[in-house]
């Protein structure tokens, strides 16, 4: 399922300035790391590519269920991905 305009810009800005967020899954998980780029996955999913203790990962947008940036900016806190799901 494609994610609105709004929350996509959302994704690209913490890339874009690559800004340390924490990303909690539906299932309830969280991954603390580096947000580097937007990338198809092996399934062709769109993904947030984050940097994890150097290695990099691809996580589904359509697993987010929160997004927090973990240093203070003029952009964004706290994304929720689950009001327009």
């Amino acid at each position: 399922m494609p994610i609105s305009c709004h929350l996509y810009d959302s994704i690209e800005i913490v890339c874009m300035y690559q800004y340390p967020v924490t990303l909690t899954l539906r299932d309830t998980q969280e991954l603390t790391g580096v947000a580097l780029d937007t990338k198809l996955n092996a399934q062709k999913q769109e993904c947030i590519e984050l940097a994890i203790t150097g290695q990099s990962t691809l996580v589904a947008l359509s697993q987010l269920k929160t997004m927090r940036v973990n240093v203070d900016n003029p952009h964004l806190t706290l994304v929720n991905f689950t009001l327009n799901s």
